[in-house]
């Protein structure tokens, strides 16, 4: 992003002038910036493109983030807050939100400084944070905030099929590599598909909850979270969809450090029932489809698309076939 875009931002606020504005690098669709002030404040400007390739559900991504912060406002301090936001892409200075910065590195990049003991610790906390947002309810219904593809649905059923719908039909659009045909994956997650009627509230489903969007902040001997980021992928749905991108390519049910702080926020254990973990392997199918469809238009190159295949289909293929 140009600093004369997040220029036309701050003025669009009335902002004063920024002491330094420092882009940020690490998304994979919106343009982020770092501004900080003269006493001390630290804004972070998000600005979507204007015109990008991407998936059908990828409309309005901003809408579905201001949406996030501020349903999950109550779930504890590291949160940001939206100063301002604009979600008109029609409007002077184009759509974009400002939101307060949260402190720290993303855990990705600092887990290799842990400690086994920190990283337990950690592990805790972001399950409790998780089980606080999950006590959050949606006002209206299922599916995302941005209603790209439709209006909210009255079912979790009814939501997620027009969700796993959609991104097999871009598949078909961008001629997408999966390792089963369009139509036989479309099969079995509909002959799967009747324990999403176990769902019965739209809970705030974050979806993208992987390290790189949980900020690690402290001193070594005293690290804690200190932001969750990138709300954009959220959607009102089933609240164990997001142990699909806590536990990315790993097993929920062996992460017991964070299932103790979910317990602990959510005031009952995590229960993997047969419906639990069948719930689960649809929204793997839903994500892994989702990440080998994105790499087309999003142009990432040839080594990155293979890499993606080799650490994706596979996983694929083992949801789907759970469900079959």
């Amino acid at each position: 992003m140009s600093v004369d875009a997040t220029t036309a931002v701050l003025e669009a606020v009335g902002a004063p002038e920024p002491a330094s504005v420092e882009p940020l690098t690490g998304g994979t669709y919106n343009s982020v910036s770092r501004v900080t002030f003269g006493d001390g404040r630290e804004w972070v400007v998000k600005i979507p493109p204007a015109h990008a390739a991407g998936l059908s559900h990828e409309q309005r991504l901003l809408v579905n983030e201001v949406t996030f912060y501020g349903a999950a406002a109550g779930a504890g301090a590291a949160i940001p807050q939206v100063v301002h936001s604009e979600l008109d892409p029609g409007a002077p200075a184009g759509a974009y939100v400002v939101m307060t910065a949260r402190p720290g590195r993303p855990w990705s990049a600092v887990a290799g400084d842990l400690t086994a003991g920190e990283t337990r610790a950690l592990r805790a906390e972001l399950g409790s944070i998780v089980g606080r947002l999950h006590g959050v309810t949606g006002p209206g219904g299922f599916g995302y905030p941005a209603e790209p593809l439709g209006p909210l649905s009255p079912t979790w059923r009814e939501a997620f099929t027009a969700m796993t719908d959609a991104v097999l039909a871009d598949a078909g659009r961008y001629g997408a590599r999966l390792p089963y045909p369009v139509g036989l994956i479309r099969e079995v997650l509909a002959g799967a598909s009747d324990v999403l009627d176990d769902v019965t509230r739209p809970a705030l489903v974050h979806f993208d909850l992987w390290q790189g969007n949980v900020l690690v902040t402290g001193e070594p001997g005293a690290r804690r979270i200190g932001g969750i980021i990138d709300g954009e992928r959220m959607f009102w749905g089933d609240p164990v969809a997001d142990l699909v991108s806590t536990s990315l390519f790993g097993d929920p049910e062996t992460d017991l450090d964070f299932l103790g702080g979910y317990a602990a926020a959510t005031g009952a254990p995590l229960d993997f029932t047969p419906s639990v973990r069948r719930r689960i392997d649809l929204c793997r199918s839903y994500l892994y489809l989702i990440m080998l469809t994105e790499t087309v238009p999003r142009s990432v190159g040839p080594d990155a698309v293979e890499m993606t295949w080799n650490e994706v289909a596979p996983r694929l293929v083992t949801a789907l076939k759970a469900l079959m």
